[in-house]
């Protein structure tokens, strides 16, 4: 093995297909982390050769054992170190030296605890002068079933192969999940710890060029900046599923806070508009995570294997087939809130369900085929082709649930209902989904057995609509893609953005006549205005600006000026002209600011644009703005770079779009200038070393007239 110019993600490949392993650690001690290693490597039946590494044994467990790393017989792919923290950068320096592939660490006492920040800083300098790729520290591992490898220090069961990865940031969720029984099976699954060494955006992108994945499923803790962003750009290329569930919140989102545009898009929402961006499914808990996951991968792995013609899902009509009246009711709800749909069936289809129902079963969508047909298996499989074919249904979505223990003639009869749905799926023209009611009524095996027919299951009614609502959202980016900017093309720009105008210096906000005239100079229309030092000068200022004038606080201790009274509008009398100057002079005086004169601007439909690093890369806010910003709520979040083009796609989805875009007899505004401001607005921030550009609120008259920047704020970096 050439240990030259190799870097951390060469050694990530070594520990995903290693041929030797040394346990570090290695004892025979019952509960141990050296023990469970050398357990779960017997366990799996890994095929490669296994060292024990401990100077006070000469055998572990039938392995060799050798005192240090360095006495290993072989530079080894892969180093377990499950010692004590303290001893583990030693461990990491001699596996390295010794020219080994990569390490995966178990111990803990690193940098999640205050004390262990200097070892995991030592830890991390061995690894990177020697290029040595290290899972962990405070890790659980990686296992692979298909390969016979765990290098894994908890308890494992005998994992079966299956489509599913996952790449967890939660040892504990990891466990859970290898453990779980609802007919989920992995490829891959790496518990990452601390990450000290290697990311989670390092397995991402080497799970992408993995064969045999169907989705990647990804628990994080944190953003993962420009690097995450890469590799997802790298699963997007190989176009491989991904789906996420994000815990946690930013520094950067708590300082951006003080901006309108902080509160609306947090990192949290940031986050979710970067997976929108890269085509992945946000999952809400790890429960659906795994739910998700596991559908997505039954149905890309069924489509790739499929040799003839391949079920498109090209729309977002579903069919619901159940025996339970309630459960009918239950699914029709949850598919209004998913935004599905469940068409009438055409005519032809009632027709011909007619003929297969029992009397006292009405042939509608939702379809309650009754207790009658149970055990059916032609009928059942009829019920399924024939919903399937319905010219408005784009997939049928099937509640089935199977107590656990069934023996005899129930079990019987639950395997022939069963193969009646996948009698029916495997004539249907689009893909089916079979769901139990409650989470513990999907049998595992009987999942597994409906995946091997190209099946997706899921475990609970919510979460398999749900499924369903993101495989039709997948599918609708697959069938329209941009070909003209790809999403790896896409992100990678989106990376290159978070990684650029980054300022090191401590930064502030700008007062607001600062900000206007950045915004100015950068081709954004502000208000015509001027400082102004007395009333007499106030004066002077609106008979140059024309028209009446506005006066306003400009300081850069203060962001929202209209809650201290800070703001009067309308000014064209002397007298009150002489007034509000003197009380914005007075706050001038408390606050450190001076006293900005503007023209009044034109009245318009109030929007907020902004751009800001509050959250995992740099992005755009764009919707219904002014005082009633926060209260609607009703924003567009696109990350940065962003076209004029696209901003106005995603105004467009706005609960609000109607105001903008005209309807009900309203004219509309001129989105177009809005979408240049917005553009205008992101390439400023991308460009210098600004944290933040707020423009609340934004003028916007009628089409073809503009829109004016009339409060700004602005915070550098």
């Amino acid at each position: 093995m050439s240990v030259a110019n190799r870097t951390a993600a060469d050694g990530l490949s070594w520990l995903l297909r290693p041929d030797s392993i040394a346990v570090v650690g290695a004892t025979d001690r019952p509960g141990s982390y050296g023990g469970e290693a050398l357990g779960n490597l017997a366990l799996v039946d890994f095929p490669g050769r296994v060292y024990g590494v401990n100077p006070n044994r000469q055998e572990v467990l039938g392995r060799e054992c050798v005192p240090t790393v360095a006495d290993l017989p072989e530079a080894v792919d892969a180093v377990i170190v499950a010692i004590p923290a303290a001893g583990v950068p030693d461990a990491i320096e001699q596996a390295g030296a010794r020219g080994c592939g990569g390490a995966v660490v178990f111990s803990a006492g690193f940098a999640e605890v205050v004390s262990g920040r200097g070892l995991q800083d030592e830890l991390v300098a061995s690894a990177r002068r020697h290029g040595l790729g290290v899972v962990g520290p405070n890790c659980n591992g990686i296992v692979i079933p298909a390969r016979r490898l765990a290098l894994w220090g908890d308890a494992l069961s005998l994992p079966e192969p299956g489509p599913v990865a996952l790449i967890s940031q939660s040892g504990n969720v990891a466990v859970n999940a290898l453990e779980s029984s609802r007919g989920l099976r992995f490829h891959t699954v790496i518990a990452s710890g601390n990450q000290a060494v290697l990311s989670a955006a390092d397995y991402l992108e080497a799970l992408a060029a993995e064969e045999g994945i169907g989705a990647i499923a990804m628990y994080l803790e944190d953003d993962g900046g420009p690097r995450f962003v890469d590799a997802l750009a790298a699963a997007a290329d190989a176009g491989v599923a991904v789906v996420v569930l994000k815990v946690g919140s930013s520094e950067a989102g708590a300082r951006a806070a003080a901006a309108h545009s902080g509160a609306l898009a947090g990192d949290q929402r940031v986050f979710r508009a970067l997976m929108r961006e890269a085509g992945a499914v946000v999952a809400q808990d790890v429960h659906e995570l795994l739910e998700l996951s596991k559908a997505i991968a039954t149905r890309r792995t069924a489509a790739a294997a499929s040799t003839g013609d391949r079920k498109l899902i090209t729309g977002r009509g579903l069919a619901i087939m159940t025996c339970s009246g309630g459960d009918s009711a239950q699914g029709a709800d949850e598919v209004d809130v998913l935004g599905l749909s469940l068409p009438e069936l055409a005519p032809r289809t009632r027709a011909r369900l007619e003929q297969l129902l029992p009397s006292a079963a009405t042939a509608a969508n939702p379809l309650d085929y009754t207790s009658m047909l149970w055990g059916e298996q032609e009928a059942l499989g009829e019920l399924v082709c024939a919903l399937g074919e319905d010219p408005g249904v784009d997939q049928v979505v099937i509640f089935y649930d199977q107590p656990p223990g069934l023996r005899g003639a129930a079990e019987e009869s639950w395997a022939t209902t069963r193969a009646g749905f996948e009698l029916g799926a495997s004539l249907s023209p689009v893909p089916t989904i079979v769901c139990s009611t409650l989470p513990e009524l999907l049998d595992d095996r009987a999942a597994v057995e409906l995946h091997r027919a190209g099946i997706a299951t899921a475990a609970g009614l919510r979460t398999g609509l749900r499924c369903a609502a993101a495989l039709a959202t997948l599918a609708a980016m697959e069938l329209a893609p941009d070909p003209a900017h790809p999403t790896g093309d896409r992100l990678r720009a989106i990376a290159e953005a978070a990684r650029t105008g980054l300022s090191a210096g401590a930064g502030g906000w700008l007062a607001e006549h600062d900000a206007k005239r950045i915004l100015r100079d950068a081709g954004v229309a502000v208000p015509r205005g001027r400082l102004v030092a007395t009333a007499d000068d106030a004066v002077a200022a609106r008979r140059e600006l024309g028209g009446p004038i506005a006066l306003k606080l400009s300081s850069s201790a203060v962001q929202h000026k209209s809650e201290l009274g800070g703001v009067r509008l309308s000014l064209s009398d002397d007298r009150e002209l002489r007034d509000a100057f003197a009380a914005i002079a007075r706050l001038a005086d408390e606050h450190g600011g001076s006293v900005l004169a503007e023209r009044m601007a034109p009245a318009g439909t109030e929007l907020i644009v902004a751009a800001h690093r509050g959250g995992s890369v740099p992005a755009l806010v764009v919707g219904l703005g002014g005082i009633w910003t926060e209260l609607l709520d009703d924003v567009a979040v696109i990350p940065l770079p962003a076209s004029a083009k696209r901003v106005q796609r995603a105004l467009s989805q706005l609960r609000g779009a109607a105001l903008l875009f005209g309807g009900r007899g309203r004219p509309g505004v001129d989105v177009a200038a809005v979408a240049e401001l917005a553009q205008r607005l992101g390439e400023l921030l991308v460009a210098h070393e600004l944290e933040a550009v707020e423009c609340n609120p934004v003028l916007a008259g009628g089409p073809g007239t503009g829109a004016v920047a009339v409060d700004a704020m602005i915070r550098e970096g």
